[in-house]
């Protein structure tokens, strides 16, 4: 990606244009951000296809593998900016922890602030030359219509805000520079001078997961980065990990993604080459 924004309206044009020439399961180093107004597209993560139900928004974490494919009625928005351009967001602090990020809009909303942010970032991106300050405010006052939009589903309204959202945010930081330890609950729940229980109560109630899983999709996540990034071996991922032994690591990864590692590698590889 040369600049560090662009947006583009999904429109019939585009839909054909595309619809002519699908586009393969691929990675890019940018994050995107795909705002579905109306129609029946499908997206693909990591091999599975997804049908999108609108008005709908699907976050795409940068070196994420995926394909878009809309249908004739499909229309909305494709937002794609660096990680540069804007630092960090709700969509991208909670990325590492699920497999994919969608989130429904209300459709009033997506068809009025939401289109008309849009379009004034359309008309600023038009101009010579292009104030990129200018649209880097639009675009957080756009991120921050959209969090705040799809908090109540993401977040639960009850403890949206309050100490247990607080604490379980802790936990995700925590999580993060921790989860390749060979580390359970009991080790979370210390470090946050609570018990176990109780962080796993409040991990059901804002997340809607165990910690348990939580910490295993983290690691997951990161598994499938390494396989596609480097020249690591299965064994090595799995003990960078935190999985002393590859058949453990192994059948973890087949009941969370449906195949081996070592199948994963190849099919990305495959069609990402």
């Amino acid at each position: 990606m040369n600049v560090p924004f662009t947006l583009e309206k999904i429109s019939r044009e585009v839909v054909e244009t595309i619809l002519q020439n699908p586009a393969s399961p691929h990675r890019h180093d940018h994050e995107e951000l795909i705002i579905v107004t109306q129609g029946n597209p499908t997206h693909f993560v990591d091999f599975t296809a997804k049908p999108i139900e609108p008005p709908v928004i699907i976050y795409v974490a940068q070196g994420k593998v995926h394909s878009f494919i809309p249908d004739l009625e499909t229309r909305g928005w494709v937002i794609r900016y660096t990680n540069e351009f804007i630092p960090q967001s709700g969509f991208n602090f909670y990325s590492g922890f699920l497999d994919e990020v969608n989130y429904k809009l209300d459709e009033t909303f997506c068809s009025t602030t939401i289109n008309d942010l849009c379009e004034i970032m359309v008309r600023e991106n038009a101009q010579e030359p292009v104030d990129f300050n200018i649209i880097r405010h639009l675009l957080l006052a756009v991120l921050s219509k959209l969090e705040s939009a799809t908090k109540t589903q993401f977040l639960d309204e009850k403890v949206s805000g309050n100490s247990q959202l607080i604490t379980f945010n802790n936990f995700l930081k925590i999580l993060e520079y921790n989860y390749k330890r060979q580390a359970g609950v009991d080790f979370y729940a210390d470090k946050l001078n609570m018990s176990s229980r109780n962080l796993n109560l409040i991990s059901q109630v804002v997340f809607g997961k165990s910690i348990t899983d939580i910490i295993e999709t983290r690691k997951l996540l990161e598994a499938r980065q390494l396989l596609l990034a480097s020249d690591k071996t299965v064994s090595e991922i799995g003990y960078e990990l935190g999985y002393n032994e590859k058949s453990y690591f192994t059948r973890v990864f087949h009941k969370k993604t449906g195949t081996t590692p070592t199948e994963f590698r190849k099919q990305m590889q495959s069609v990402i080459s």
